[in-house]
């Protein structure tokens, strides 16, 4: 659990996990704090010895990403489970696994959907206007050799969070790294896309919530003030792994579209226009309509005349 400014979420976050006598410790990395958060993760560690307390070297703040590999270097259990400060688990969180691991030796790890709780009116308004569905989840049970594929491309698939999934330590070896420290936001989406390729994952208890995304004023993602920003390099990142890995052309190309089209919300300003109209040749073979709609009307504007007739001779001139 990465504890960064959330004094007063921690002790309910703490409280839904010693419920369940399986979690044998709860590894809280505080992350350079500057509220009452370590004092209270200091003080939970002084409860029972399920609790422990993790700091950087530094004892700076380093973000979730970093935090969670610190995690997960010091974590000593056979299964791992995640959990953000802010969330909490439902007294369901960990039925489906045990049936699932226990009667799939091979399975790597098992995913759930989450529910919302909300902590105050604003951050109630904030999420509503991000999201329209109370439940993050996936829309139907695929196996596992066929999740990489749907996150990323099955039109309505959906996705999960990493506060609903569990994985067997050993299966970690399998993922060349973890969470991506470069990455501020969306380090928890780019690791699990990358887990979904290496590792066997199926899905539990995915009409059913088992854990609640708490919702506040503070949340990094409804308050994100740019989220083309944050996506173009969460892609970025994507991309890269795809040509490290070597990953069959259509996907490697089905990433680079999604980057392209994050490309295209993110044009303000006349430069930006010129910028990414030279930086377009390089994506050409991409001309698809459904980028050639973006990146022209990004530029002539949205259902514009000449955005059309540049998005046709685009296609004629570009696609295959």
């Amino acid at each position: 659990m990465p504890v960064y400014n959330a004094a007063p979420y921690i002790q309910q976050a703490v409280a839904s996990a010693l419920q369940f006598k399986e979690v044998c410790e709860i590894l809280l990395i505080e992350d350079g704090s500057t509220d009452r958060s370590l004092e209270i993760c200091e003080e939970l560690a002084g409860t029972g010895s399920r609790v422990k307390v993790i700091q950087h070297s530094d004892k700076k703040n380093h973000g979730a990403g970093a935090s969670r590999n610190l995690g997960l270097a010091q974590a000593s259990c056979e299964l791992i489970a995640f959990l953000d400060a802010d969330d909490h688990y439902l007294p369901n969180r960990f039925e489906q696994e045990h049936v699932l691991l226990e009667l799939h030796p091979a399975l790597d790890g098992v995913y759930g959907a989450i529910g919302v709780h909300y902590h105050d009116e604003v951050g109630k308004l904030q999420f509503e206007r991000f999201s329209a569905s109370q439940i993050t989840t996936v829309s139907m049970r695929v196996d596992p050799d066929e999740l990489f594929f749907a996150l990323l491309f099955k039109p309505g698939f959906g996705h999960f969070s990493l506060d609903a999934l569990t994985l067997r330590k050993r299966s970690l070896e399998k993922i060349p790294h973890f969470f991506n420290e470069d990455l501020r936001l969306h380090q928890d989406t780019e690791f699990i896309t990358r887990a979904s390729y290496y590792l066997a994952l199926a899905p539990g208890s995915i009409e059913e919530p088992v854990t609640l995304r708490g919702v506040h004023r503070a949340n990094r993602i409804t308050t994100n003030k740019d989220p083309s920003a944050s996506n173009i390099k969460l892609y970025t990142s994507l991309c890269n792994w795809a040509t490290q890995e070597r990953l069959p052309t259509n996907i490697q190309h089905g990433l680079r579209e999604k980057y392209v089209l994050w490309r295209c919300r993110s044009i303000r300003t006349f430069n930006d226009k010129v910028k990414w109209g030279r930086e377009m040749i390089n994506y050409r073979h991409l001309l698809k309509r459904r980028i050639a709609d973006a990146f022209f009307s990004s530029i002539f504007g949205d259902g514009s005349l000449i955005s059309r007739i540049s998005t046709k001779l685009a296609i004629r001139i570009f696609a295959k």
